[in-house]
């Protein structure tokens, strides 16, 4: 056997150092120092001020508003994503792969395009406006817009966490729970949530992310009005337009927390999937 010449390792080794340079430096353009400078610039004037941005009326109303869409869209994307995996996981039917192409239309479709078709179906001059209208029901500007922007954006998370974790697992189990006499309720609790709970908790904390940091389909479709249809992404914007960079800044440390915290239990769930996998 041929040996590797000292000259060739060495060349492989100044590649390998430069392709890690180059992402690093990459990271750190686009991740990291605009990161840090969000906490930079959130405690510049120290603690006191940056809690005392916390107590805005304006803020807090930003942080109900959005802990409300999410209790709501959440467990109704939930319920839907469990639904939608166990039918394409475990049923054979004629319309199979159009239905998960469906289901991924809202990755393929711009959040600003998604919040425009809302105002298009439920706007004053959209399709059900005029119904929507004469019953005194308001849709876009008010929350149920918000609700069903969120809802769409988040739609395939749970569903797409799941799916491959029904696959795997088969339904060998659930059959043998069914011929020992459970019913249907019981082969789910006891045999099919057991078995996908880490890939649930997974879609769930990323639906439960992405619902509370999402801005584009709800900027279009909520009028960004302090105080009444505005999240706290969208406070970010308007408080730094109107020049309050402080509070700007301070409520973009509470949307970067989430997102480390949503990263922090990504890595857990994956680390208890790979356990499970093993065992």
């Amino acid at each position: 056997m041929e040996a590797k010449s000292p000259s060739a390792s060495s060349d492989r080794s100044w590649v390998k150092y430069v392709l890690i340079g180059i992402a690093i430096a990459y990271l750190g353009l686009v991740l990291f120092i605009p990161a840090i400078n969000v906490f930079v610039q959130a405690f510049d004037s120290g603690v006191a001020p940056f809690l005392q941005n916390l107590t805005e009326p304006a803020f807090l109303h930003a942080i109900k508003l959005t802990v409300l869409i999410a209790l709501i869209v959440v467990p109704i994307n939930t319920v839907f994503g469990l639904c939608a995996a166990w039918v394409i996981a475990r049923k054979q039917f004629r319309g199979r792969a159009l239905l998960v192409s469906i289901l991924d239309v809202p990755f393929a479709v711009s959040p600003v395009v998604a919040g425009l078709m809302i105002v298009l179906l439920y706007g004053r001059n959209g399709w059900f406006g005029p119904l929507l209208s004469a019953a005194n029901i308001k849709i876009i500007f008010a929350m149920p817009a918000m609700v069903l922007a969120s809802a769409f954006i988040t739609m395939p998370f749970v569903a797409r966490e799941v799916i491959p974790v029904l696959e795997e697992t088969g339904f060998d189990q659930e059959e043998a729970a069914k011929t020992l006499g459970a019913n249907d309720w019981q082969i789910f609790w006891r045999v099919t949530l057991p078995n996908i709970r880490w890939g649930l908790l997974y879609g769930v904390i990323l639906t439960n992310a992405r619902v509370m940091g999402e801005f584009g389909a709800v900027s279009v479709v909520s009028g960004n009005i302090a105080g009444q249809t505005q999240t706290l992404p969208l406070f970010v914007e308007e408080a730094y337009k109107q020049y309050q960079t402080q509070s700007a800044f301070a409520a973009a440390v509470l949307l970067a927390g989430l997102a480390l915290v949503t990263l922090v239990l990504k890595e857990i769930l994956e680390r208890k999937t790979q356990i499970k996998d093993i065992e």
